[in-house]
């Protein structure tokens, strides 16, 4: 059953740290194909998966990535319903709307007739989440054109990129 061998590579990603395809593969008696497919339903689902290549490489998660599957008892059910994409609420400028339909990011992105613009000719817009780490990366990359409204663990880690990108620039005027 695919739900459960998704569960089950998640479990072992997450006790074992970096496994290879044809390791993932043996596990779950499946081809290293399927473990392919696997890893993007999961990285679409939002679980931070990624592939590391060359040498000593495979799949892992990224280092914060923990789940409660490890520890049944501490298991609760999610906030939100199953099959229902998660949306995020920022205020955008003009420019920043353009923007992001040149670079397809956040599309579609909706906005709110109703809210007036405020001071800076930003207006509120919402769109739908994929992965977490890819939308934080396609807020990023509108610059001060967006700001992210809620959820706020999407506010924070946007928010803690874009100082860890400043952080870069010593002695750069960030004011």
């Amino acid at each position: 059953m695919r739900a459960g061998r998704l569960v089950t590579l998640l479990l072992l990603l997450e006790r074992r740290g970096r496994m290879t395809g044809a390791e993932l593969a043996a596990e779950l008696e499946v081809s290293e194909r399927t473990v392919l497919r696997d890893v993007e339903e999961l990285s679409g689902a939002g679980v931070s998966v990624f592939a590391v290549r060359g040498p000593g490489g495979g799949y892992e998660l990224l280092e914060r990535t923990r789940t409660a599957l490890a520890h049944p008892g501490t298991w609760q059910p999610m906030d939100r319903r199953a099959g229902r994409f998660r949306r995020a609420t920022v205020r955008v400028t003009p420019d920043g709307r353009r923007l992001a339909a040149v670079l397809g990011r956040l599309q579609p992105l909706r906005v709110r007739r109703s809210a007036a613009p405020d001071p800076d000719g930003r207006l509120e817009a919402t769109f739908r989440m994929g992965t977490f780490e890819g939308t934080v990366l396609d807020i990023c990359s509108l610059g001060p054109d967006i700001e992210v409204v809620g959820p706020e663990d999407l506010r924070v880690a946007v928010a803690l990129r874009l100082r860890a990108a400043a952080s870069q620039y010593p002695g750069a005027n960030t004011e």
